[in-house]
């Protein structure tokens, strides 16, 4: 009889899943569409140019960037510039040469240095080594809160006690006080995995969240702190129903802030793929298969290169499991389920 009913219930899957298949594919891209890290349409002719070694239109972005204290973008084209330059520099030596003062090519010399410091396994000694490229750029412009991100960041690696961590923090958050990325880098500094808890990390992205625009991608970093709470199995293993509670309370946090932005916009598009991630680790599949649906074809790098080799292909795995799973859920006479149990921890 057991072995009776798993074949019916597999039967069943199989029916539902043939089904209502085609219907849970409505707004997703094909395999094919999906571009992984694609930039936004006005920091690719920077790109363009720079992979011909002309270096004019990234300044050009930057400096406009800067005049007009516009940090939230300013840092993104920073990160996806020294991402660009991990392997073609020849236009950021072209630049420095041609202005070495300019505060946005100190500010890129000095990312890219923290970056290629990390990426190895001595980056402590590396990253200490590159300190003063972090001071020249937090000197340039005074006004900035870009370069103080990467100075946490650079504490954390060269293992800077509280003290000094929280004199930077200050310095940061004095600039601007709802800067994304420094208070991504606070939270690092204070996750597990680091020099904090998973208490501490959720404490300090629930605040930060109340105190932020509910427009603001602050109100994301609580789904990052559940992120890695999911991530550390011995933790999720251990968790409560407060932990499980303070988890879905992000993910339903994180669920309000993308409605405010339109399908397929790649603003909060990693956002929107860590979000996919916490509600499928949940059991919250249909609202994961939402947001994979809203994610369009902006697949980003984080979170999956955390949990794959292949970023690329985790998203891809990740999309199809949840669309499965929404579709084996599904009653044969009836309509795709909203929600579902919430798994881990249920």
């Amino acid at each position: 009889m057991v072995c009776t009913m798993a074949f019916l219930r597999a039967l069943l899957s199989s029916a539902r899943t043939f089904r209502y298949g085609p219907g849970l594919s409505a707004g997703l891209p094909a395999d094919d569409a999906v571009l992984l890290d694609a930039p936004d349409e006005w920091l690719s002719p920077a790109l363009v140019a720079a992979a011909l070694g002309e270096f004019e239109p990234a300044a050009k972005l930057l400096a406009t960037t800067r005049d007009a204290a516009d940090w939230e973008t300013r840092d993104r084209a920073l990160a996806r510039l020294v991402a660009f330059a991990r392997g073609r520099d020849g236009w950021l030596t072209g630049w420095q040469a041609a202005a070495p003062r300019d505060p946005d090519a100190l500010l890129v010399k000095a990312a890219l240095a923290v970056r290629r410091a990390w990426e190895s396994p001595a980056h402590s000694e590396l990253l200490r080594e590159v300190g003063p490229l972090i001071t020249a750029a937090t000197e340039a412009d005074p006004r900035d809160p870009v370069p103080w991100r990467l100075a946490l960041d650079h504490a954390r690696g060269t293992h800077a006690p509280h003290t000094v961590f929280e004199s930077l923090w200050e310095q940061a958050v004095r600039r601007c006080p709802h800067h994304y990325g420094t208070h991504v880098s606070a939270l690092r500094y204070l996750s597990a995995e680091w020099y904090g808890s998973h208490r501490e990390c959720f404490d300090f992205a629930e605040r930060a969240a109340e105190d932020a625009a509910g427009d603001s991608l602050v109100q994301a970093l609580p789904v990052r702190a559940a992120f890695a709470l999911l991530r550390d199995e011995k933790a999720a293993a251990r968790a409560n129903s407060v932990q499980a509670d303070r988890v879905d309370a992000a993910a339903d946090l994180a669920i309000g802030l993308s409605a405010g932005f339109p399908a397929g916009d790649p603003w909060p598009a990693e956002v929107r793929n860590l979000l996919a991630y916490v509600l499928a680790a949940r059991g919250r599949a249909a609202e994961a298969l939402e947001q994979f649906r809203l994610i369009g074809p902006c697949a980003t790098s984080f979170p999956w290169a955390s949990v794959t080799g292949d970023a690329l292909g985790g998203f891809l795995d990740a999309r199809a499991d949840v669309r499965l799973r929404v579709a084996s859920s599904t009653p044969l006479c009836g309509r795709p389920e909203h929600g579902g149990p919430r798994g881990h921890y249920a």
